[in-house]
């Protein structure tokens, strides 16, 4: 599948716009996409064309747009190899998937439990972790890191054993672009007898994860991530993990039966979608993955391989610039700071020259506990960046730097 990268650019109309006077560099991949024409119409044609409830109505516009909800589905099932599309549940985001998952195992711990995750994670693969044990008594274990940004798979194989009930990990460090392990980390869990949870927000927008292949019990992620609506997000758990859980939220449609002596739960997947859904966000995600598909998984990491590679060469031209995370297995992230500068100061001032970084911990302050560092510079790449892009990021880093020196 041929891949133009001009072409591609024209396929997002907020790259041609200019921020303070400057042509936009939108550098902040990480924290959430730009979205296509095609996708940025699909909202607007279920507004304008098909906008009712679903699964309730006998009337004309809600079956088409229960039947555009459920296409959605069944295409993302088939993107992420799901056996049944019953098992893809959707919801708000990354974060609502994963809190579903700790609400149904507080009824499955009890004291002295172990609940593993790891240094790397994004906050919300940690803070709900951290309620579920404070609610069941259970004990929380972190898999250690290294100093190149990969998780010590050593100590994790000594962490695991037979209290371990549960394991928690990102598939790719949203603060480093480490790429983990996770089919060795799956294949472990499930030695020790446990179940095992991918937090997939970062992986989605670079490749395609098979959940049959990987044989994870649960994968989240977020659709705002990968060209998709905000308020968007998938968890794939397998059949019978999702018949194990209790329902997250009580209300319409996740019910069979309702009396005021008691209540039967909707089978798979109503009894996790409690209430009207964000309808158009869920049709239109089925919509970016289709564009997705369109670039082609093979295109989107050979360009982003290639920035990540010359993105590292030309920043490290710069004297006094340290990258945090240089993992052998990487995304396109590079996550810097320069020495005397704070990284907000750098944001602010290339943010003048067009340019849209992050800078902070992004949400994984225990990375930069490990490194001693209140946050870094993160530069985030998608596959419709441009090298000619980081020329000009870099001379502005450069600028940035000679003004804070």
């Amino acid at each position: 599948m041929s891949f133009n990268i001009n072409d591609t650019r024209a396929d997002f109309p907020i790259l041609s716009q200019k921020v303070n006077g400057k042509p936009l560099v939108y550098f902040d991949n990480g924290a959430t996409s730009q979205k296509p024409q095609v996708v940025i119409d699909a909202i607007s044609n279920y507004y304008q064309e098909i906008n009712a409830n679903i699964h309730r109505g006998v009337h004309t516009l809600s079956q088409l747009a229960t039947d555009a909800y459920e296409e959605s589905r069944k295409k993302i099932q088939t993107h992420i190899n799901a056996e049944f599309d019953h098992e893809v549940i959707f919801t708000s985001g990354t974060t609502q998937s994963i809190n579903l998952v700790t609400n149904g195992f507080a009824s499955l711990l009890q004291e002295g439990d172990e609940v593993m995750v790891s240094a790397l994670e994004h906050h919300s693969n940690i803070v709900p972790w951290q309620m579920l044990c404070e609610r069941t008594g259970a004990t929380l274990k972190v898999i250690p890191m290294n100093e190149k940004g990969e998780l010590i798979m050593a100590d994790y194989d000594k962490l695991l054993s037979d209290k371990t009930r549960i394991v928690a990990v990102n598939h790719i460090s949203n603060a480093l672009g480490t790429v983990n392990p996770i089919k060795y980390m799956i294949d472990k869990a499930h030695e020790a007898g446990a179940a095992i949870l991918i937090d997939g927000a970062q992986a989605v927008p670079h490749l395609k994860p098979d959940v049959q292949a990987l044989d994870c019990d649960f994968y989240a992620f977020s659709g705002h991530k990968m060209c998709g609506p905000t308020g968007t997000g998938i968890l794939y758990g397998k059949e019978d993990w999702l018949n194990k859980l209790p329902p997250y939220q009580g209300g319409g449609e996740m019910i069979k039966e309702v009396t005021f002596e008691k209540t039967t739960y909707a089978d798979l997947p109503h009894k996790f979608e409690a209430g009207t859904p964000h309808i158009a966000g869920g049709i239109v995600l089925g919509t970016a993955i289709d564009y997705m598909n369109s670039v082609g998984f093979d295109n989107i990491q050979q360009q982003e391989n290639e920035l990540l590679a010359y993105g590292t060469a030309r920043l490290l031209e710069i004297e006094g610039l340290k990258i945090y995370g240089t993992a052998k297995e990487k995304t396109s992230v590079i996550s810097f700071n320069i020495e005397g500068i704070h990284p907000y100061d750098i944001g602010t001032i290339i943010d003048k020259l067009g340019i849209a970084v992050r800078t902070g911990h992004h949400c994984a302050q225990p990375i930069m506990n490990f490194f001693k560092i209140p946050g870094t510079i993160r530069a985030s790449f998608s596959f419709y960046n441009t090298k000619e892009e980081i020329d000009i990021f870099v001379e502005a880093v450069k600028k940035a730097q000679q003004m804070l020196s």
